[in-house]
């Protein structure tokens, strides 16, 4: 995959890091007498990956004040190449990655000119420049030398005014600026560039100085393009759509004999294992599964005796599953990585509830992002974390281009960031063990809560997390350990992309976690609370998905959530009551914008949400997508069915728009917001807004006069 595009983070960034060491500091006359590079891979400093040469600058000699400084003089470069012969290997260490430097505009004048001396092509790569990131960072600081920027970032100085140790303090110094330009909302490469190009008084200096300017993102057709063109429909289709079921199951007593038999019989080549074999009460952790590779391979160890042996003894245990709700590229991810050619598929409280074999996926293929899910799934870390989830924006342009919806679109972003708060989760765990804090002290689920439980996620995106434990009071010992598991998360989520959400919907804060008794009790509490702004927040919980843990402690306490709000008319009335939809379309039909945008959440999206939300609260419609409860309430109540289609289309339409607009401002490092260009918009585009604009109008008519009557 290209690492070079706009939404990289810079946390997992492919990058070179150079310098130079020259005859003078006028870069239209100044010769390289050394050049240097030290290797970047995913963030990380290779230990050994480096480039370093001597160069003879023919016809020229090195100033006596310049070798004071570098310690470079002619003898020693006698012996040396010439630049032309030293160029092209160097243009092979330097690759596709991007070009790191300190004052690094310096550094490229002086290449360009000994590239046009040489007579030898210049393609200007993409950079960026420490100093620049560091007046970002620290615009207070007094002095941004590469001596003073050390010295500010705790990173030591070694062999300084040799190319070789200046490129890798350097690289350092990279590596320490990237958590603090993320403190002030800088995470992609797209973002450092905007933000270096608003310098304009530090880069015209070194225009002046002869320098090339030290940052210049491409045009978005040099962006990022993290996948070709594949079959989408592993992205349309979930793992229910295309899963054998029910699935077979067989006791773990009898024979090898019996089980070929049962083979033949059903037409299959796996059975699963279990002590008490019934499909939809085996959880996948009780189960194991036998193949007909496992039955070969038996017989070929054991020979005829084989046949005899109970089926638990060639058994392989754990059984790998997959959701049945997750899309189908998940599952096809899961194989490759496993190298697995059968899955069991999973409900929400871990049962197993189908089968899936390679050969069900068999005319299923999408290409590289197959991966996304299975890297964050493997990552052992934050920064393994970040590195997958650098892919995302690439998978919702390359699933943009393919003509998915913005719906379809967030259903795969919300999966895989359930995906990746499920692992942040795990991460947590053993870290927690490696600090000698023990495992957990009960069973629990780690819950996504908002857009991410509904599957409307998109690429604004914060973090809303809970945790549900077994059994512990609150401030006990039980609640302590996951009040320290739910920082950690919180902490490892930021660093991987996913910001601290700005409203403290998180596990690691005390109404966010809880046992199952003190979520029942919270419940019943909210129920009967009489001010709606004690509610805020709260109808974000109806929401939840579990992603990581016992799932069925989730299951139970959001059944128990919708049984106890069923028929409260007065709860579902505070719920809606601080739903307030702006008047966004002028009387002629204009589109009301600030700075030539509307933020389709705050003017859309929030009121259709919320309403389906609250009446499906008040209905008892266990849907938890948007469109799905409006399905849902239409075929409750039967009456105002036009209004109920129009909010769904409307939804779709927000959806739609937004993504689109969010492809392209990462694309050229604005960061994504809900706000969506006008003037950006087609002309069918803006005919679908307005009339989803009119269709929201009609919200607060409709919560007053449909769904809340007693």
């Amino acid at each position: 995959m290209d690492r070079t595009g706009g939404v990289v983070p810079l946390l997992s960034l492919d990058a070179v890091v150079i310098d130079t060491e020259t005859t003078g500091l006028d870069p239209r006359k100044a010769r390289v007498i050394e050049l240097a590079a030290v290797r970047l891979s995913a963030g990380k400093l290779v230990a050994g990956d480096k480039f370093r040469q001597l160069l003879r600058p023919a016809g020229q000699s090195i100033p006596a004040e310049t070798t004071h400084i570098h310690g470079i003089d002619d003898a020693m470069v006698a012996g040396s190449p010439l630049f032309a012969d030293v160029w092209p290997r160097f243009t092979a260490f330097l690759g596709q990655a991007v070009v790191i430097g300190h004052s690094v505009g310096f550094d490229l004048a002086v290449l360009r000119r000994e590239c046009d001396l040489a007579g030898l092509p210049w393609t200007r790569p993409r950079t960026l420049d420490t100093r620049l990131l560091a007046q970002i960072a620290a615009p207070e600081l007094v002095g941004y030398s590469l001596e003073e920027l050390a010295a500010w970032l705790g990173v030591d100085v070694a062999g300084r005014h040799s190319a070789l140790g200046d490129a890798t303090t350097a690289s350092r110094m990279f590596l320490a600026l990237v958590p603090k330009l993320r403190d002030h909302g800088i995470r992609t490469i797209a973002e450092a560039e905007r933000a270096c190009l608003a310098l304009t008084s530090v880069l015209d200096d070194q225009a002046r100085s002869g320098w090339i300017e030290a940052v210049a993102a491409p045009e978005r057709a040099d962006a990022e393009r993290t996948l070709k063109r594949f079959d989408s429909y592993a992205y349309r289709h979930r793992n229910r759509d295309i899963m054998r079921t029910p699935p077979v199951f067989v006791e773990a007593d009898i024979s090898v004999h019996d089980v070929l038999a049962r083979l033949a019989s059903e037409r299959i080549s796996a059975v699963f294992v279990a002590p008490h074999a019934v499909a939809g009460v085996v959880k996948a952790a009780e189960a194991g599964i036998v193949t007909e590779r496992d039955l070969l391979s038996a017989i070929d160890r054991f020979g005829a005796a084989a046949l005899d042996l109970p089926v638990e003894q060639i058994t392989s245990r754990p059984l790998a599953a997959v959701l049945d709700d997750a899309f189908v590229y998940r599952a096809i991810g899961r194989m490759n990585r496993l190298k697995t050619r059968h899955l069991g598929v999973v409900d929400e409280a871990g049962h197993v509830v189908g089968a899936l074999s390679a050969r069900d996926l068999l005319r299923l293929r999408a290409g590289e992002a197959i991966s996304l899910g299975e890297e964050i799934d493997d990552a052992v870390d934050a920064h393994g974390l970040a590195v997958a989830w650098a892919k995302l924006p690439g998978v919702a342009e390359a699933l943009l281009a393919e003509g998915l919806s913005g719906r379809d679109i967030a259903e795969v972003i919300s999966r895989e960031l359930g995906g990746l708060t499920g692992q942040a989760a795990a991460i947590a765990e053993r870290i927690m063990r490696e600090r000698g804090e023990g495992g957990p002290p009960c069973r629990y689920a780690t819950i996504v809560l908002g857009s991410a439980g509904r599957g409307e996620s998109l690429l604004a995106m914060d973090q809303d997390n809970a945790v549900i434990f077994e059994q512990g009071e609150p401030e006990g010992r039980e609640d302590r350990w996951f009040a320290a598991l739910g920082t950690l998360v919180a902490d490892i989520l930021h660093e991987a992309g996913v910001p601290y959400c700005k409203g403290g919907v998180m596990a690691k804060n005390p109404p966010w976690r809880g046992s199952v008794a003190t979520w029942q009790s919270r419940i019943d509490h909210w129920i009967a609370r009489s001010d709606p702004k004690d509610l805020l927040s709260v109808d974000i919980f109806f929401d939840l998905r579990a992603v990581h843990g016992d799932g069925s402690l989730a299951v139970a306490v959001r059944r128990a959530a919708f049984a106890a709000a069923e028929g409260q008319v007065a709860f579902a009335k505070l719920l809606v009551e601080g739903i307030s939809v702006p008047r966004s379309l002028r009387f002629l039909g204009g589109i009301r914008t600030e700075e030539g945008r509307i933020d389709l959440k705050r003017a859309g999206l929030f009121g259709v949400v919320s309403a389906a939300r609250a009446m499906a609260i008040r209905y008892h419609v266990m849907d938890r997508s948007t469109p799905a409860r409006l399905a849902g309430v239409k075929a409750l109540l039967r009456v105002s069915e036009t209004d109920l289609d129009a909010l769904a289309e409307a939804h779709g339409v927000f959806l739609d728009l937004i993504v689109s607009q969010q492809v392209d401002d990462v694309t050229h490092g604005i960061p994504p917001s809900n706000a969506v260009s006008v003037n950006r918009l087609s002309t069918h585009d803006r005919d679908r807004l307005r009339a989803a604009l009119e269709a929201v109008a009609s919200v607060d008519e409709l919560l007053r006069d449909v769904p809340f009557k007693g």
